[in-house]
């Protein structure tokens, strides 16, 4: 049997007033912990941007003394080389070594993948397009520089053409592909 209860106008309206007011006061909390949860993102994204300019400049720090005693001689290095045009950004290089013969791009990761291999090969494509179309003759070679370097990435790497440039101690080791590719 279900026992009724006599509940008068005035206390239901009490009652929906005092959902009202927990809802508005879950609607505030859900507002602040997104709030908490966007401010944390932001930290974190700096801290990783941070973390990436450290393994790029230690990266960046002997690595044309070592090209050099691979057989290149390069004379100009940049970090963070944009390529773009008057309408369109194509290609982001971490660093760039050049002289006139060759230029290695390298691309640099805290942690390198597989994926960022795949993406590698492509920018590779678009700097061969890119300087095709400025009349650039050089070859253009592929390195990945990793801090931690997942094995399947690495022999992928390798297989691909690309050096792998790997953090060994207070400088960096280089693993030599299985045939060098040229763009």
């Amino acid at each position: 049997m279900i026992k009724s209860r006599n509940v008068t106008f005035k206390q239901l309206k009490a009652l929906f007033k005092e959902v009202a007011e927990q809802q508005k006061d879950l609607v505030r909390r859900f507002k602040e912990t997104d709030r908490q949860f966007k401010e944390t993102d932001r930290k974190i994204g700096k801290l990783g941007s941070r973390l990436g300019d450290l393994i790029e400049h230690l990266a960046a720090s002997n690595i044309v003394e070592k090209f050099q005693e691979l057989g290149y001689s390069f004379t100009h290095t940049s970090r963070d080389h944009i390529l773009k045009d008057e309408r369109r950004r194509y290609a982001e290089i971490d660093i760039l070594l050049e002289n006139g013969e060759y230029a290695l791009a390298v691309e640099v990761k805290s942690l390198f993948a597989l994926a960022d291999v795949k993406e590698h090969l492509k920018r590779m494509e678009i700097l061969r397009a890119y300087a095709d179309g400025r009349q650039d003759k050089r070859r253009y070679i592929g390195a990945i520089a990793g801090a931690l370097v997942n094995e399947d990435a690495k022999d992928f790497a390798l297989t691909s053409g690309f050096y792998v440039i790997e953090q060994s101690g207070d400088t960096v080791r280089i693993k030599h592909p299985v045939q060098v590719k040229t763009w």
